[in-house]
């Protein structure tokens, strides 16, 4: 059988350490930054850790319906999805992902822009 994203690249351990690394570069992104003022990002980072590793077929917690509810209160424009999406492909190539690999997990976030920007 094979072997997931999650798995091949070390579970949650590996996925947390992307996860710090994307938000220290998020919150240096004038684009986004002013997204996170006021946030807990340690809760925030837990669950963006579960959502990236749902998309590297690790365990599933988040359906379409959940991301779009914590979403859509937020504003969020294409060029502030665009900027997140960018950032996080970066960040996964620093830490040695395979293109292929970078290429699955971005098309699963941008698959999902319609749940994440704002409507308008």
């Amino acid at each position: 059988m094979a072997r997931t994203i999650f798995e091949r690249y070390g579970g949650f351990a590996k996925i947390s350490r992307v996860v710090s690394e994307f938000y220290e570069r998020m919150l240096d992104e004038p684009i986004v930054a002013d997204y996170f003022a006021d946030v807990d990002m340690r809760r925030l980072m837990d669950h963006q850790i579960k959502f990236i590793a749902q998309l590297m077929g690790g365990p599933v917690s988040y359906s379409d319906e959940a991301l779009q509810r914590v979403h859509a209160h937020l504003g969020i424009d294409n060029e502030a999805f665009d900027a997140m999406a960018r950032i996080l492909c970066e960040t996964l190539e620093e830490f040695d992902f395979a293109k292929e690999d970078v290429d699955e997990i971005g098309a699963g976030v941008t698959g999902r822009r319609h749940l994440i920007v704002a409507k308008g």
